[in-house]
């Protein structure tokens, strides 16, 4: 675990291969094993943001245990930075919201976290 889901009105040349970027730079920036990293790209020609279809993003990042606001402030940095250079989105162009669910809110290998980690 992370999760994240972007969402952007930015057509990528090659979804796959961006996801796949995207998914290393989660993993570097979150400090989190991409073994764990699961991307979701989304494009969506009819996202606005500030009434126009100007390059926005909208991104959720699901996280365990890293979520904080000293964290958040460092990965918001490192995010806008990615989706300005990649898709050509300023930081006044979305959101990016962050989710702790808690260990025990999260399956994976038909178990919780919680349980993974007792």
């Amino acid at each position: 675990m992370p999760a994240l889901d972007l969402k952007t009105n930015v057509l990528v040349a090659d979804p796959k291969a961006f996801s796949l970027e995207f998914s290393k730079y989660a993993a570097e920036t979150l400090k989190k094993p991409e073994a764990y990293i699961s991307v979701n790209y989304h494009y969506n020609e009819c996202l606005t943001f500030n009434g126009s279809f100007e390059p926005a993003i909208l991104l959720t990042i699901h996280s365990l245990d890293n979520i904080n606001p000293q964290a958040n402030e460092e990965y918001s940095k490192k995010f806008f930075a990615f989706f300005k250079e990649k898709l050509g989105v300023s930081d006044d162009r979305g959101y990016i919201t962050f989710i702790d669910p808690g260990r025990a809110n999260i399956a994976y290998k038909s178990t919780t976290f919680e349980a993974l980690w007792k």
